[in-house]
């Protein structure tokens, strides 16, 4: 039986919207767990063990959902990529920029992710960006820019700060890189929880030994916070989120899926507001305003994504994606 017109957009726009506002919501609260973490542990053995709870986690559900473990050929290429920026370059740069930034300025930094993803969605995808998405990333990006200025301001920050700056700077086009595999042709056609299941444990092998190699053998703090924020970060900020962001860009495109960066600052500046008592300002709210209005107006463009062969070619389906990422 065939229902009322309005109803069958209902799910489409679930599955569509649905991973994107999660992940938002998800991430914009990791910001501040990362930043407790720094206050009681070394941020390398911290980035080594939040990762091997979350490869064991995905490997798990590859086996749980039936996936298996295995790879088509050419896969090295790929996971390497999205192994080495994602889970190793993006994460020991955010960790170690929180040390000298507040979590809200880092937050800020990642939600220019949108600017070296279209670039690189451009060079290397050949997906063009409309006049509208163009528009939409420059209203955003004057938001962000308030955003920044008010947390500059306000944060009173002192020495390290350059260094907190190039780190920060360091970890988002690491990050952008990871999209960008993420999005190639060579990524689709690898089965979607595998790649991300091995490209985690060979971060986390990394991890371990740039841990070792820099903090020496780890000394685990005492007390169950530690612990709690290490695990909600595994299983709730990398294997709940990553299989979906990942989808997003694979549906979306790189640079439309970079606007979670967007999103996660003024929700990460409210999570703050309650349990940091962070203080709004009339720039802030306005950085707000804007960074969510152009999102709004670059959200409704489609990426125009270009094939091996140099023709136009859709992206992955939204069913597609989200059935791929478990959903």
């Amino acid at each position: 039986m065939t229902g009322a017109p309005g109803e069958t957009a209902a799910p489409s726009l679930l599955k569509r919207w649905g991973p994107f506002v999660l992940v938002t919501l998800i991430w914009s609260s990791t910001w501040l767990v990362i930043k407790d973490q720094i206050g009681l542990g070394t941020p390398g053995w911290s980035i080594a063990l939040r990762f091997a709870i979350a490869t064991v986690c995905m490997f798990a559900l590859c086996a749980i959902r039936g996936d298996g473990w295995r790879l088509e050929k050419g896969w090295l290429p790929v996971v390497a990529i999205v192994g080495l920026c994602q889970f190793v370059g993006n994460f020991q740069f955010v960790y170690r920029a929180e040390i000298y930034l507040t979590s809200g300025i880092v937050a800020v930094f990642f939600a220019l992710l949108l600017v070296p993803n279209a670039i690189l969605a451009r060079l290397v995808l050949g997906q063009g960006s409309s006049v509208r998405f163009k528009l939409g990333s420059a209203v955003a990006i004057a938001g962000i820019m308030l955003l920044f200025v008010h947390e500059y301001r306000s944060a009173g920050l002192g020495g390290g700060v350059m260094a907190g700056i190039v780190m920060a700077t360091l970890g988002m086009l690491c990050a952008s890189a990871a999209n960008i595999a993420q999005a190639t042709q060579a990524a689709h056609r690898q089965p979607f929880l595998p790649l991300l299941a091995w490209a985690m444990a060979l971060g986390t092998l990394v991890d371990a030994v740039l841990a070792l190699a820099f903090e020496g053998w780890p000394v685990w703090p005492d007390g169950w916070r530690y612990y709690a924020g290490v695990g909600y970060l595994a299983i709730v900020g990398s294997v709940a989120t990553f299989p979906l962001y990942f989808g997003l860009v694979r549906t979306m495109g790189a640079g439309h899926a970079a606007y979670v960066g967007v999103a996660v600052p003024p929700i990460a500046m409210l999570i703050s507001t309650i349990f940091e008592g962070y203080q709004w300002s009339v720039m802030a709210a306005g950085g707000g305003v804007l960074a969510m209005a152009g999102l709004l107006i670059a959200m409704r463009t489609k990426p125009k994504p270009r094939g091996d062969d140099g023709k136009a070619e859709p992206p992955l389906s939204a069913e597609t994606a989200i059935r791929e990422a478990g959903e």
